[in-house]
């Protein structure tokens, strides 16, 4: 990993939230990442939103059961250990990963704090039979930044069939316009100033059990049937 890549700074950051008045509590709270609790033993593998199997047909349950229960949840437990190890509590999953990006001796942290939280972000921003578009103060920055709900389809498809390898696209609130980014392995937006908003899994277990190869059906099937825009639009605030 660069230093470009990882030259957001904590002090950047917290300049960043406070000009859009997400603070770093409400923002573990507005994206459904728990935050740390102090004496707990580290951070809670959030409960899914729905059954596992709520899904189906377009994220079967069988790769609910591994993504869900074996990935994401190994990022959780790796990261307790990692923190246990460090000493550090009282912290959101975002500031874990802000804090350890670039740094010498942060790279296990940083790499599993950050697909924890990306992970959870990603399951918090799906949902069977949800309204198929935005709405709202949401589809006119939309209409403004794309020229229309396709055209950001459009992006967002390129933006996750195009990352080469591991990685996520992402649509992200940079300022007052929207933006869709894709990043490698653990990388997030925030790293760069910018606000998750939604985000597409396209490491390979995501999809391989149900698509194998086919990356463009599963991106096309999470767009079309998943994406839980109501929860995008509490993203944005």
């Amino acid at each position: 990993m660069t230093s470009s890549q990882t030259s957001f700074s904590r002090r950047e950051f917290c300049k960043y939230a406070v000009g859009t008045g997400v603070a770093l509590a409400s923002f573990a709270a507005l994206s459904g990442v728990s935050a740390f609790a102090a004496g707990s033993g580290g951070f809670a593998l959030p409960p899914l939103p729905y059954a596992q199997d709520a899904l189906a047909p377009h994220i079967s349950a069988e790769t609910v059961s591994f993504h869900y229960g074996k990935h994401t949840k190994a990022y959780y437990d790796t990261v307790n250990k990692l923190i246990a190890a460090k000493n550090i509590a009282g912290d959101s999953l975002e500031k874990v990963f802000l804090d350890a990006a670039g740094t010498p001796d942060g790279t296990a942290l940083f790499n599993n704090a950050a697909q924890a939280f990306n992970h959870t972000f990603y399951w918090q921003g799906l949902t069977p039979g949800g309204a198929k578009a935005p709405a709202g103060k949401l589809a006119g920055l939309v209409d403004a930044s794309f020229g229309g709900f396709e055209a950001l389809k459009k992006e967002l498809t390129a933006a996750a069939t195009g990352q080469f390898g591991s990685g996520w696209a992402w649509l992200t609130s940079d300022g007052d316009r929207l933006r869709v980014v894709k990043t490698s392995n653990a990388e997030n937006p925030l790293q760069k100033g910018q606000k998750p908003l939604l985000t597409i899994d396209v490491w390979e277990h995501a999809y391989y059990l149900d698509y194998q190869n086919r990356r463009p059906d599963y991106v096309k099937a999470v767009l079309e049937n998943l994406v839980n825009w109501d929860v995008v639009a509490s993203r944005l605030g």
